[in-house]
C-alpha cells in the first residue's frame, strides 16, 4: 500500500479502520438473518414437506442462492464498489426473508426454497465483506483485518438462533405463522444493515484501492504484483471443501437432535455454540495465518475439522458430544477459510483478484449447497455418525493437496 498519509490528504491508516469498523457492525446484522436461518431452516422445511430427508434442502437453498449471486455481486462491487454490492446483496435477502413469512403461511415448500436461495444473497454479501476488508489492507494487516470482520458475525449469528424464543412470542402477538415470528428481528437488522453499508462506507475501499493501484502504476513507485494461480487455486480448494464439510454436519444436527428427545432451545443453543466456533476465535487464527504462515494455518483448520469429525461420529448419541464436535468444526472453518481468503487474496493481482474471490465465493456456496443435499441422503441410510466419517474424505484432500511452504 502507499504512504499512510498522502499529499492530497487521504489517511489511509484512518481510512482502512473504518472501513473494517463499518464492515464489522455490517456482519453483526447480517449475522442476525445467518444464525436464524440456519436454526430454523431445516426445521421450516421438515414440517412443510413432512419429509426428514428434505430438511437439508432449506440450507442447500441458502448456499445455491449465495453460489448463484457470489459472482454478479463481485461483478457489481468491480464496476460500482463494496458499498453497492452489499447493499444490494442484503436487500435481496430482505426480499427473500419476507417470502419465508408467506411460504410458511401457505404451507408452500416450493416458495420457502425459493425464499431461502434469495435469503443467500445476504449470505454472499457477508462473505464478500471480508475480502472488503482487505482492499486497503497491507501484507502485514491482511490476516488480522480480514478475521476481525469475520469475527463481528459472532455476535449476530450467535444472537440470531437465541431470539427464536422471544420472536416466536412477538410473532404470536402480531398474528405470524408458527416458527416465523423471529424473523421480525432479522427484518429489522436487514434493513439496518443497508443503511449502514450506503450512508458509512465512504470511500468505497475497493473503488480507492483500484485507485491507488493505478497512480502507483502510473509513477511506477511500486512493483506489478506477481499473481500465483496455483496457489490461489489450492486456497479456493480449501475454503471450498472446508465449508461443504462444514455444512453438511451443521445442516443436519438440528434434525439429528430432536429425533435424540432435544428441546428446541437446545438445538439453538447447540448452533449458537457452533457458531460462535465459526467466528469468536478468528482473530486469534488471523494472526496465526499472519506469522505462521497461510497454509500451515489451513493445515491447522484441518486438524480441528477432523477432530470435530471423529468427536460427533463417536459421540452421535450424546448432546454434549454432538455439541463439542460442532464447536470444532465451527474453529476448524475459522481457521481454514481465514487463512485461505488471506492466502487467495495476496496470491492474485490487481487483474485477476475480484474476479477470483467471486469465484471463490461460489466454489464455496456450491459445495456447501451439495454437502448439504447429500447430508440428508447420507443421513438416511448410515447416520449421523457414518455422515462424519464419510466427510473426513474432503478433509484428506486438502491435507493432500497442500503445496510446501508458509505462503
Amino acid at each position: 500500500m502507499p504512504e499512510h498519509t498522502r499529499p492530497d490528504g487521504l489517511d489511509l491508516t484512518r481510512i482502512r479502520r473504518r472501513t473494517v469498523a463499518v464492515l464489522a457492525l455490517g456482519q453483526v446484522l447480517g449475522g442476525i438473518a445467518f444464525g436464524a436461518t440456519i436454526s430454523l431452516g431445516a426445521v421450516l422445511a421438515a414440517d412443510i414437506s413432512g419429509d426428514d430427508t428434505l430438511s437439508g434442502l432449506a440450507t442447500a437453498a441458502v448456499t445455491l442462492g449465495a453460489a448463484a449471486l457470489a459472482v454478479p455481486l463481485a461483478a457489481l462491487a468491480r464496476r460500482r464498489g463494496r458499498r453497492v454490492s452489499l447493499a444490494s446483496g442484503m436487500l435481496i435477502a430482505l426480499v427473500g426473508v419476507a417470502l419465508v413469512v408467506v411460504a410458511v403461511s401457505l404451507h408452500q415448500f416450493a416458495l420457502l426454497l425459493v425464499a431461502f436461495a434469495l435469503i443467500g444473497a445476504g449470505q454472499a454479501a457477508n462473505l464478500q465483506s471480508r475480502f472488503a476488508a482487505t482492499d486497503l489492507a497491507t501484507d502485514a494487516s491482511r490476516g488480522r483485518d480480514l478475521s476481525l470482520v469475520v469475527w463481528a458475525t459472532t455476535i449476530g449469528a450467535v444472537l440470531g438462533p437465541n431470539l427464536v424464543g422471544p420472536g416466536e412470542a412477538l410473532g404470536a402477538v402480531v398474528g405470524m405463522p408458527p416458527l416465523t415470528g423471529p424473523y421480525l428481528f432479522t427484518i429489522a437488522a436487514q434493513l439496518l444493515g443497508i443503511a449502514l453499508y450506503l450512508t458509512a462506507l465512504r470511500p468505497d475501499p475497493l473503488l480507492l484501492a483500484h485507485r491507488l493501484a493505478r497512480e502507483a502504476s502510473a509513477s511506477a513507485r511500486t512493483i506489478a504484483k506477481t499473481d500465483r494461480p496455483l496457489a490461489a487455486r489450492y486456497a479456493i480448494t480449501a475454503i471450498a471443501a472446508s465449508h461443504g464439510v462444514m455444512v453438511a454436519v451443521m445442516a443436519m444436527t438440528p434434525v439429528h437432535l430432536i429425533h435424540h428427545g432435544a428441546e428446541l432451545s437446545v438445538v439453538g443453543l447447540t448452533i449458537s455454540l457452533h457458531i460462535a466456533g465459526m467466528y469468536a476465535l478468528s482473530p486469534v487464527f488471523g494472526l496465526l495465518a499472519d506469522r505462521l504462515g497461510r497454509i500451515p494455518t489451513i493445515l491447522v483448520g484441518q486438524g480441528l475439522l477432523a477432530a470435530s469429525l471423529l468427536v460427533a461420529a463417536v459421540g452421535q448419541d450424546s448432546t454434549v458430544l454432538v455439541t463439542v464436535g460442532l464447536v470444532l468444526l465451527g474453529l476448524g472453518w475459522s481457521a481454514s477459510t481465514v487463512a485461505g481468503a488471506a492466502l487467495l487474496t495476496e496470491t492474485s493481482d490487481d487483474a485477476h483478484r475480484t474476479r477470483r474471490q467471486g469465484r471463490s465465493d461460489l466454489a464455496m456456496n456450491l459445495v456447501g449447497a451439495l454437502g448439504a443435499i447429500g447430508a440428508g441422503a447420507v443421513l438416511g441410510v448410515i447416520g449421523y455418525g457414518g455422515l462424519a466419517l464419510v466427510a473426513l474424505v474432503a478433509v484428506a484432500v486438502v491435507v493432500v493437496l497442500a503445496p510446501a511452504g508458509r505462503r
